[in-house]
Formats: structure tokens, sequence, C-alpha cells
């Protein structure tokens, strides 16, 4: 029997999370699959109309959502976003390819580019609680600012 959550929020409406909470969650993630954390399928029924029913039983992605229920809590809106976007941004960099470029997995973990990470962390999901592939391209197509330099010398 899976474990079951109702979701107060439509996938679209998935509130975004700071980048560092979804860093956070991709290392509990690995460090649950290093150790071969084991998880319970999980049904989830998202609010809206029409409502949105997903089972999650990849054995991989159970052992994902353990971890960061371990780790953070799914009880609450937060850590529910933050496992959403997480499986969202694994599934995404799985099927685009132009995304390689953005990210490195190898053995000593994974390097994600912080634009990819922001844009995780905050891009609206679509109603299948996936990334939309095109609206992400577009997004990340526009570079951030880079940070501002502090010198101590005050402008003119």
């Amino acid at each position: 029997m899976p474990t079951a959550y109702a979701i107060p929020f439509s996938p679209q409406a998935t509130p975004p999370v700071a980048p560092r909470a979804l860093l956070s969650a991709w290392d509990a993630a690995r460090d649950a699959a290093a150790a071969a954390l084991h998880g319970p399928p999980r049904a989830f029924r998202f609010a809206g109309e029409p409502s949105l029913d997903l089972l999650l039983e990849d054995r991989d992605a159970c052992c994902w959502a353990e971890a960061l229920d371990r780790r953070i809590g799914l009880d609450h809106a937060q850590g529910m976003a933050t496992l959403l976007r997480l499986l969202a941004l694994l599934e995404v960099m799985g099927r685009a390819s132009w995304l390689r470029g953005l990210f490195d997995i190898g053995r000593e973990g994974t390097v994600l580019h912080p634009d990819l990470l922001r844009a995780a962390a905050s891009h609206p999901l679509d109603g299948a609680a996936r990334f939309d592939e095109e609206g992400l391209r577009n997004r990340l197509a526009r570079p951030s600012l880079p940070p501002i330099e502090t010198t101590g010398a005050t402008p003119p």
C-alpha cells in the first residue's frame, strides 16, 4: 500500500524553493542512494480541477522521496515542493540533451550550474508536475547577471 499525500496545490502552483534547499535535497538523495535506502511507493493527489493523481513507484525515486521525508519532511508544502522540483529536475536532465553542458555527474558527485539550480528551484512545473522543456530552455537562454563585486569604493 503506497503512502498517500493530498497536495494542497496543483502541479502548476508548486511553490518555489531556495536553490540551497534543492541542492541539499540532491545531496540527501545521493546519500540515500549510496546507502541503498528503500522507501515505499507514494501516491500524490494534487488539488485543482481536475485533480491529478501520480503514483511514484520507481525504486530510485522512492529512495529519494524517503530521504527527503527523513531529512526535511513531506508533511508540509515546502517539503513537498522540494521533492517535486527535485524529481522534475532529474526527469528533465534525463530527456533534454541540451542541458548536458549545465551539469556534470561523476564519481566525485554532481556539479549543477547555478543558473540550472536557480531555474529548477523556481521555474513553474507543468500540469504533469514536470518542467516544460521549451520554457526552461528559454529561461536558461537568458544568463543571469554576474554578481556585483564590492571593492569598497563608492559609485560616482
